[in-house]
């Protein structure tokens, strides 16, 4: 008889609560990272996203930690300006993720932020989550995310980014 897999404990489900981070340059070139474990054939190109750790973490904090795991940056280094764009999502979880979330929860909320990095920042990929990176600008970014909000928070960035300067 097949052992079955033990259940999550409590405190181990991922927080329906997220941050996605457009990184980009003074030239809105926009880092664009490729996430590991996709379909072959199929490259999931898109932004800095992850989950809150605790359900108390403050959204900046959410974003700031995101992208020093993901990309090695740190959001208050010279010239860096992490900006709150106090713009949400809220989307259904895909099914296939549905198991990392506490049963009954079905939608994530998604927190946007964008983050000014100087040119030429090096970027410094978890190989656990991103196999690539690269820098495009804005337009092209936006074709290349798999994700809609992604791309939508990409053609967003002119607006965001002239209330930075």
């Amino acid at each position: 008889m097949a052992a079955t897999p033990a259940a999550p404990a409590q405190d181990s489900f991922k927080i329906p609560e997220s941050v996605l981070v457009v990184i980009y340059t003074p030239m809105l070139d926009v880092l664009m990272v490729q996430r590991t474990g996709t379909e072959v054939g199929v490259e999931h190109w898109q932004s800095v996203t992850g989950s809150k750790d605790r359900w108390d973490e403050p959204w900046h904090e959410t974003a700031a930690r995101e992208v020093l795991e993901e990309t090695g940056m740190e959001v208050g280094a010279p010239g860096c300006r992490l900006t709150d764009w106090q713009l949400e999502n809220h989307y259904d979880i895909w099914p296939q993720w549905l198991h990392r979330y506490a049963p009954g929860v079905q939608r994530n909320r998604e927190r946007v932020f964008g983050l000014c990095v100087p040119d030429g920042t090096p970027v410094r990929l978890n190989p656990r989550e991103h196999v690539r990176w690269q820098w495009l600008p804005w337009r092209e970014a936006a074709d290349l995310c798999f994700s809609a909000s992604n791309a939508e928070a990409c053609l967003w960035l002119p607006r965001f980014a002239a209330q930075v300067r």
